[in-house]
């Protein structure tokens, strides 16, 4: 009974394979992508193990791949002329531990400046020798050489680089070159195959593979790239390298990835390749890459500030903070607006508007969707020109006063009214001091020293207009917040 089972098992998977391999035969005379090939299970159980292929998409574009090595030069440490622990001079060990170090009264050598090496990937992507990689790969770098695939080494000129997107576009003086496709990463698919090409480790012309894992990541200071997540393995030497799709397309450029040990672990991102070809131009046009700014800070909207707001559900970024002089400012855009859409696109979360903003150049003029005390408005702005990276102001300590405290027990709250010197010192007309949050107030995350500017979208100045407001909240309340530099909306329930 056993051999007859056995035949018959042997016999359904040679006609699945032989299903199989005709369906590649027939794929490669019909020149298709090979995404269709790996089929998953159909309703009947029955599976049929297909994998993609890179061979032929390495064969072909590989080529198009380089090595980059970036030098720099850092300046050596001064020769120390103390002894690094204190002893007395009279103590017996001082002159045996003085022989260790140089002579104070003599004149330190001269100390040679240490050259570093960094490793990294890129790709051409023009046939007379400009190569796409990441900015952090030859930021600072001194010397810059670019390795291709046929053992040819040439110096490259940095052309010019974008921190914000982690993006650099360097020269070789050469000719005729392998170039790569760019793709659409708007049409990859969550679950689809993708191929890395890179020098991870130092390792050249490394393949690897994996998934699309996810879309539109975003990350921690990274505000204008909708990051593609891959479980591609991308270790040190992969970043600056291209990520391709089955149709050998490149969709994104590999950049970052989330490890605790320094390794892959599972968890990879890459820019869009859209994003870095807009970048690219704009630097060799211009030199220089110019983003739109609208001049206002925001926040998330959860589900709690969305009921604070009258909003069905949460979306859309909330503006808790209006730069003075920006366009904002002058088109009327208020704190505690929500912003929903942009030119009729929605806007999903806080973290799309930044992306969407950005991608229009200064002097463009955007059409917002704004929720704004229960009702939608439009709004029209000439968008302004971000500047350079923002450098962090210093903390000032508040100055210590004793103003008079007043008790919200409902709220859990005790607030006192600024003193001029601290309006003075923030820049706003008032607002109430956090003196202690208890109950609701603390488990809303209210701390000590907060500093209350506004209540769902009303100004709050005065203890009398934090009492006026809250008699009008009906019980859905949005606290607006000053905390340290930062300006937060606080939700919070009371039942």
């Amino acid at each position: 009974m056993n051999v007859y089972l056995r035949a018959a098992t042997i016999a359904t998977l040679t006609a699945t394979l032989l299903t199989g391999c005709d369906k590649i035969e027939a794929l490669f005379k019909k020149n298709e992508p090979l995404s269709t090939v790996a089929v998953p299970a159909k309703q009947d159980g029955t599976v049929q193990m297909l994998l993609p292929d890179f061979t032929q998409l390495v064969d072909r574009e590989g080529p198009a791949v380089v090595n980059i090595q970036a030098s720099r030069t850092e300046a050596a440490a001064p020769a120390q002329n103390e002894l690094p622990f204190p002893i007395p001079e009279d103590d017996p060990f001082y002159d045996f531990f003085r022989r260790f170090i140089p002579n104070p009264n003599a004149q330190p050598e001269p100390q040679q400046p240490s050259e570093s090496v960094s490793f990294g990937s890129g790709f051409i992507i023009s046939e007379d020798g400009f190569v796409l990689t990441n900015a952090h790969v030859v930021s600072g770098s001194g010397q810059i050489k670019v390795m291709l695939t046929d053992r040819r080494e040439m110096k490259a000129r940095l052309v010019g680089l974008d921190k914000r997107t982690d993006v650099a576009v360097l020269k070789i003086d050469a000719s005729g070159l392998p170039v790569v496709k760019p793709g659409n990463p708007a049409d990859l698919k969550v679950g689809e195959w993708v191929a890395a090409i890179g020098a991870p480790f130092g390792f050249e012309n490394s393949v690897t593979a994996g998934i699309v894992s996810a879309k539109g990541r975003s990350l921690p200071d990274e505000n204008y790239v909708p990051f593609i997540q891959t479980d591609v393995a991308i270790n040190p030497g992969n970043s600056g390298g291209p990520l391709f799709n089955l149709k050998g397309e490149v969709v994104g450029i590999n950049s970052q990835i989330y490890s605790r040990s320094g390794g892959f672990m599972g968890i990879s991102f890459a820019i869009p390749i859209d994003i870095a070809m807009n970048v690219a131009e704009q630097i060799k046009s211009k030199g220089k890459v110019s983003r739109g700014q609208l001049g206002v800070h925001i926040q998330e909207v959860t589900q709690e500030l969305a009921q604070s707001f009258g909003l069905k559900s949460p979306a859309g970024a909330l503006v808790v903070r209006v730069e003075p002089k920006g366009p904002a400012a002058g088109s009327g855009l208020e704190v505690g607006d929500i912003i929903l859409r942009l030119n009729d696109k929605p806007v999903a979360t806080s973290k799309d508007l930044p992306i969407m903003i950005g991608a229009f150049q200064p002097g463009a003029k955007v059409r917002l969707g704004v929720w704004r005390k229960g009702q939608e408005k439009d709004i029209t702005v000439t968008l302004g020109e971000l500047s350079g990276d923002p450098t962090p102001q210093p903390q000032q300590e508040q100055p210590q006063t004793s103003p008079q405290s007043y008790q919200f027990g409902r709220l859990g709250l005790t607030v006192a009214e600024l003193t001029p010197a601290q309006r003075n010192e923030l820049g706003i007309k008032g607002g109430l001091m956090v003196q202690k949050a208890q109950g609701v107030a603390a488990r809303s995350g209210l701390m000590h020293g907060d500093v209350i500017v506004g209540l769902n979208q009303t100004e709050i100045t005065t203890v009398a207009s934090f009492e006026k407001a809250l008699a009008s909240a009906n019980g859905s309340i949005a606290l607006l917040i000053r905390r340290m530099d930062n300006t937060l909306f606080v939700p919070l329930q009371i039942q």
